[in-house]
C-alpha cells in the first residue's frame, strides 16, 4: 500500500492560504483542489494486519469530511467507516492508527476533539 491515499483526483482540503481568508471557502473551489492522504507506518501496518480495506470512494468521503472537520477547527478526528475506526490528523491529513470494531470495545479516545462518521 502507498503512503499516500489519492483521493479521486479532486479532493476538498483548502489551501493554507485560502484558510487564513476571513470570507468562507465556497465548496465548489475546494473541488478543484488536490489532496493526499497520508498514512502514517503505524496505520499501514495495522491496517494489513487486520486486513483493513477501504474503497476508493470511501477515501474520498473521508477526504471530504476531513476538510470540514478542520474548517471547523478539528485538529485530531476519530473517524467511522463501516467497522474500522481510524484517528487521523486533520491539519496534516495524516491517518494515524487503524482498528476494527472488536478491537474498539471497551476502548477509551482520548486527545480527539471530533468524530466523522462515514456510511
Amino acid at each position: 500500500m502507498d503512503n499516500k491515499i489519492h483521493a479521486l483526483h479532486h479532493a476538498l482540503i483548502p489551501t493554507k492560504s485560502s484558510l487564513s481568508k476571513k470570507s468562507t471557502v465556497k465548496f465548489a473551489d475546494l473541488l478543484h483542489q488536490t489532496n493526499e492522504l497520508t498514512i502514517t507506518k503505524h496505520a499501514r501496518e495495522r491496517m494489513q494486519e487486520r486486513k483493513i480495506q477501504l474503497t476508493e470512494e470511501q477515501w474520498h468521503q473521508i477526504t471530504i469530511k476531513l476538510a470540514e472537520a478542520k474548517q471547523k477547527g478539528v485538529k485530531d478526528s476519530l473517524v467511522l467507516v463501516q467497522n474500522t475506526a481510524f484517528i487521523m490528523n486533520a491539519d496534516n491529513q495524516t491517518v494515524i492508527t487503524a482498528m476494527e470494531t472488536e478491537e474498539m470495545k471497551n476502548k477509551i479516545f482520548t486527545n480527539i476533539n471530533g468524530t466523522i462518521l462515514i456510511d
